[in-house]
């Protein structure tokens, strides 16, 4: 029986506003480079997975200067090429660079609140478990997050967060329970599915975009009010 679901927040409960993928149509015109929005969207996936992969046992953080940037530009790159634009790693620090002082902000998914509250009308622990860069406590209290949630583990409390085990065995601890009986949701493969694997905690991968046709060994759902089914 589940008695908690542990939920993603970056591209789970909440997006960038504006999206990711548009401000990424506005600095490539800068540079005299076009792709859609669309292009830019099924891109993210694949560069999102590298730079999991990249930085998981060795976060950005902790690396020189020009360790971070050839990462970004990296990161950068396969965004870029994934959306049928080729350029050099210097280019795309550039496109890096600029897109980082456009100003965005983060706002919930239409089906995040409404969801959240349905499950906690059935007796859930619900917490949160997020890789994020900085403390986003002010964030959480701004979306007002911090009051709908029982708890928020992120990558700054247990380092170096998803997908290693710690992390998780936090959540479990703060909703004190045991894998079997609850859930994890996120939009990464790697870092949400396999690591809540790798505890016993049952995943649930949100696709919302059918980005992740071909994973087979776990659920995929479309959206958060989907939930439910697999409690």
């Amino acid at each position: 029986m589940t008695q908690a679901v542990f939920l993603d927040f970056y591209n789970t409960l909440a997006h960038f506003d504006p999206p990711r993928e548009q401000r990424q149509v506005q600095i490539c015109r800068e540079f005299g480079l076009e792709a859609s929005s669309v292009a830019f969207r099924r891109a993210y996936p694949a560069a999102d997975d590298y730079f999991y992969k990249e930085t998981v046992s060795n976060p950005v953080d902790g690396r020189s200067e020009a360790d971070r940037l050839q990462v970004f530009a990296e990161y950068e790159r396969r965004i870029l090429m994934g959306a049928g634009l080729e350029v050099s790693p210097a280019t795309a620090l550039q496109i890096w660079q600029k897109l980082r002082q456009l100003p965005y902000k983060f706002i919930l998914y239409e089906d995040s609140v409404p969801s959240i509250q349905s499950l906690k009308k059935k007796g859930l622990v619900l917490g949160i478990i997020s890789n994020i860069a900085k403390n986003q406590t002010q964030l959480f209290k701004e979306l007002g997050l911090d009051t709908q949630l029982d708890f928020i583990v992120t990558s700054v409390d247990v380092p170096p967060g998803k997908p290693h085990p710690a992390i998780f065995l936090k959540a479990l601890e703060q909703a004190h329970t045991t894998a079997s009986q609850a859930i994890h949701v996120g939009d990464q493969y790697h870092i949400d599915v396999v690591g809540a694997k790798g505890v016993g905690i049952r995943p649930l991968l949100l696709d919302r975009d059918d980005f992740y046709t071909e994973i087979t060994d776990c659920q995929r759902i479309k959206g958060l009010n989907e939930v439910e089914k697999y409690l």
